[in-house]
């Protein structure tokens, strides 16, 4: 009975599904947020008007100007000014933040950390 209930629920409850550009940007936009893997906060990104970021590595190492699309649904890629190639994600909200899954180079997953870290772009008066 108890495997039963268990696998009810499992069909019950609906499967996070990868937010559109619409949502991200909805969820995104004007704020900063931190972002770290399995050891812990590593980088900060900015969203501006028009799909534009800045990224920001927390040891203050270097910061990007970007932009973020969306070329087929569901994929969020991001191409930065000293790195032209996009970067693609499949982006999820899980309700206590975004978990982020790299699909286009070795595996990665992002999440997004609570706590907002300043982000600090000493070159670019950030």
């Amino acid at each position: 009975m108890r495997l039963i209930l268990a696998l009810a629920a499992l069909v019950a409850s609906p499967a996070l599904a990868q937010m559109s550009g619409e949502e991200f940007e909805s969820r995104v936009l004007g704020r900063t947020l931190t972002y770290g893997g399995p050891d812990g906060a590593y980088g900060v990104e900015r969203y501006h008007e028009g799909r534009r970021v800045t990224w920001a590595w927390l040891d203050g190492s270097a910061c990007q100007e970007g932009t973020w699309d969306e070329p087929e649904p569901g994929l969020i890629c991001f191409t930065y000014d000293d790195t032209p190639d996009p970067q693609c994600w499949h982006i999820f909200d899980e309700g206590t933040g975004l978990r982020a899954e790299f699909v286009t180079g070795e595996a990665s997953i992002l999440y997004e950390v609570v706590e907002e870290e300043p982000l600090v772009c000493p070159d670019y008066g950030v």
